[in-house]
């Protein structure tokens, strides 16, 4: 039987990998350090497949981190502090746990006797910064990251969206490809491309295949809607839960990409069972752009509340306008496409959030941000 080691795979996305893994055949390890802010109590969750062999470790300490892995014959790399706002006045901490915890992982592959055949490692989308826009004049460009005022409300659509750097025109966003310039607009997402960028480094110079999924805005069951630093699903239900209404900052028209989380989990088996991903770099995505005002909404119905979304027409540093995954790439080489719309999608999410508990810390969030002057 072939062994799996999942670092993270007590949390959402891993929780559910280990399933799949499970179910296709793998005995699976996982290796998470229960991080409190995820893990209230640091205990171990309910939902954590019990055929799993768990460890409770951190992969910033070397050596319990390569006697873990030594003796696996795969690696999805998932572990990681995760965060946008929180990243960025919390930076030697993620840089600590996602750099030199990656560090670790390939220091041990490369200095230690092991069995490792591939690694797969969760990068994200958070990693372009802006998506990939067009000009109906000038053509398509690659915007720069905004630089807007902070505090003052702003309820003209023309000022939020992207301009051509040209013409000065607004602009459309388009799909944005793997092969897009990376413009990181947080330290999470400057370490989520030191992460990737590393492992395909070690990888090819010493010839252990590596897959890089780029994750955009993934949503299910078993996200932390006690998390107010999660997805942006969770942390609107756990709002809406509570009888408060979700706040969006600019005016709501801003889009990404949603993709359910079983989903997400058959890219990853692919990118573990087919050849034609070593050494890949993959969106994984639904290639369709929704506004964030729209999940609102949907949430607020779909929970059977009155409750209307607060606009605030305010910018946060570090926020991109639009980015959603162009998905050729990945269905061409590993025949991989979306099966759950997304409505269909939140109303699975809908009905396993009135099964748990939900803490909304939203406005201890929101006060972080504007004293570190964010907002």
């Amino acid at each position: 039987m072939k062994k799996v080691i999942v670092t993270g795979g007590a949390g959402f996305i891993g929780s559910h990998l280990c399933d799949a893994l499970i179910e296709n055949g793998y005995k699976v390890t996982v290796f998470d350090n229960l991080e409190p802010q995820v893990h209230p109590g640091q205990l171990i969750p309910d939902y954590l497949n019990k055929k799993v062999n768990f460890i409770k470790g951190d992969v910033r300490d070397y050596q319990k981190f390569r006697d873990a892995i030594v003796g696996h014959d795969f690696v999805f790399h998932f572990a990681a502090a995760v965060g946008v706002g929180q990243s960025q006045y919390q930076i030697s901490k993620y840089v600590d746990v996602n750099i030199n915890g990656t560090a670790n992982l390939l220091d041990i592959l490369v200095n230690s006797k092991h069995k490792v055949k591939k690694i797969i490692v969760a990068a994200s989308m958070s990693s372009y910064g802006e998506g990939m826009a067009k000009c109906e004049k000038c053509g398509i460009f690659k915007p720069l990251l905004r630089n807007l005022s902070e505090g003052i409300i702003v309820r003209e659509r023309h000022y939020w969206e992207i301009k051509c750097p040209v013409c000065g025109k607004m602009a459309i966003s388009i799909p944005t490809d793997e092969k897009t310039l990376l413009d990181a607009n947080s330290i999470y997402a400057v370490t989520k491309k030191e992460q990737e960028e590393m492992c395909i480094l070690i990888g090819k110079t010493y010839g252990i295949p590596v897959v890089s999924l780029r994750f955009f805005n993934v949503y299910g069951p078993r996200q932390s809607l006690s998390n107010p630093y999660t997805g942006v699903t969770a942390i609107f239900i756990s709002r809406i839960k509570n009888n408060n209404p979700p706040v969006i900052f600019e005016d709501g028209l801003q889009t990404r990409d949603f993709i359910w989380v079983g989903d997400v989990i058959r890219a990853n088996i692919l990118a573990l069972e087919s050849e034609k991903a070593n050494y890949e770099i993959f969106n994984v995505g639904s290639g369709k752009p929704v506004s964030i005002l729209k999940i609102a909404k949907m949430l607020c119905v779909l929970m059977g509340k009155s409750i209307q979304p607060v606009i605030t027409y305010k910018f946060r540093k570090g926020d991109v306008r639009h980015c959603f995954a162009d998905v050729r790439k990945i269905k061409k080489l590993l025949n991989f496409k979306t099966t759950v719309p997304l409505k269909d999608g939140l109303a699975r999410l809908i009905n396993w959030c009135q099964t748990v508990d939900a803490k909304d810390d939203f406005e201890k969030v929101l006060k972080e941000l504007k004293e570190k002057k964010l907002v």
